[in-house]
């Protein structure tokens, strides 16, 4: 695979736009007859701009993406459908097509009703720099984010076994109240190679599976989380792995960023998995360690806390012989093994304890657990908990 350059705008026959005013922001994606998929939060609670963009995208078909910061449009009743049907119209009415063919997200503060009056002025500058250049990739990327740090886009360019060269692009944001099954994130993945509706609903949800769904900042789960992919049908070709490679490869680099940009992260963590009876196993354990306050807390005080490790695998509901497993911490080439099949190794040698110590002082550290029991692994994403969190989060408008 190539990486790309241009973010979203490397599927040259889209147009994006982005504009924002203060804390409010508006974002556009338009290919008029796109096939698309979408999967979203799963939590009970969740805003209405997700029932209005389950209706529109309910035949796979959709030509725009009309997306605003500032505001989540959530638990805001009929008034709430009210506007995100209205922001659906805004997009609708300059460019030209149905209502029903525009898919809407929100993010922002959960409670509160959409200030139509600063948000439609905001959406029809937006939709007036519609383009595509570097420019406006860049521009669509910070009009969505919120507590994020930094823009979040990824772009490839694979090629299927028959030769066809085809590309994936994306852009998404989130940076806290993420958390298994999906988390405060809205993610736009776009591709130019036609893929059949069902094949592509299938394949993203096992792309999110893998990625979104795998990382977790602060373990709570939003109410606004949307993925959507598009196929602009452009390129025609038989669809393989190849195509399921590169959409897995977007995916999981814009989870990773997520995870990289947590609010108040000072450290990235990885944490495999390996050695499961089956997939799910090791998703579960990996979510479950990855989750864990107390694993986050030491990550953030360097502390290679092998207690917290196990204590997490173990409430994870998984069946694994705590004997069996083994734990293993890891900064770029350098590895320490802290637990080999039940056995702490740091009592017996102290340069293994020394070496875990300046491992965890990275900025990036991984954590591979075994449970030596199976041949599945999964890997999960997140950031460690620090007083910033708290911070950004005690002084978040309510």
């Amino acid at each position: 695979m190539k990486i790309l350059e241009d973010g979203i705008c490397s599927i040259k026959s889209i147009k994006v736009s982005g504009y924002r005013e203060g804390k409010y922001g508006v974002m556009v994606i338009y290919h008029e007859n796109s096939t698309a998929a979408a999967v979203y939060t799963k939590n009970k609670v969740y805003a209405a701009p997700i029932d209005v963009t389950r209706k529109h995208i309910a035949d796979g078909n959709i030509s725009a993406i009309i997306v605003n910061s500032g505001n989540a449009n959530c638990y805001t009743k009929e008034q709430g459908i009210e506007n995100a049907n209205k922001m659906a119209k805004i997009a609708a009415d300059y460019l030209d097509i149905k209502v029903e063919d525009v898919a809407v997200a929100s993010t922002g503060v959960i409670g509160r009703q959409m200030p139509m009056d600063i948000l439609e002025p905001i959406a029809i500058k937006s939709l007036e720099s519609l383009d595509n250049n570097r420019e406006v990739a860049n521009n669509a990327a910070d009009a969505i984010l919120t507590t994020d740090t930094v823009r979040k886009e990824c772009a490839v360019e694979g090629q299927l076994e028959d030769g066809t060269k085809f590309r994936v692009a994306g852009l998404c944001k989130g940076s806290g109240m993420i958390a298994p099954n999906m988390g405060t994130m809205l993610g736009f993945i776009t591709t130019d190679l036609e893929v059949p509706r069902d094949q592509l609903e299938a394949m993203l949800r096992e792309s999110v599976k893998r990625s979104f769904n795998m990382v977790v900042v602060d373990g709570d789960q939003s109410t606004n989380d949307t993925v959507i992919l598009m196929s602009t049908n452009e390129v025609k070709g038989e669809v393989d792995d190849n195509f399921k490679e590169a959409l897995d490869y977007v995916c999981q680099s814009l989870a990773k960023q997520i995870a990289k940009d947590g609010e108040g992260a000072k450290h990235f963590l990885e944490v495999e998995c390996s050695g499961a009876r089956s997939e799910d196993d090791a998703i579960t354990v990996a979510r479950s360690v990855v989750s864990s306050s107390l694993v986050k807390s030491a990550i953030f005080g360097a502390d290679p806390n092998w207690g917290r490790i196990i204590t997490a695998m173990g409430y994870s509901g998984v069946d694994f012989d705590p004997d069996e497993v083994s734990i293993s911490l890891i900064a770029g080439e350098n590895k320490a093994t802290i637990v080999d099949c039940g056995v702490v190794m740091t009592y017996e040698d102290p340069a293994i304890l020394e070496n875990a110590e300046a491992i965890m002082k990275n900025k990036d550290i991984r954590i591979n657990v075994s449970l030596n029991d199976g041949d599945s692994t999964a890997v999960a994403y997140g950031c460690d908990l620090t007083y910033d969190y708290v911070k950004i989060n005690a002084e978040y408008t309510t």
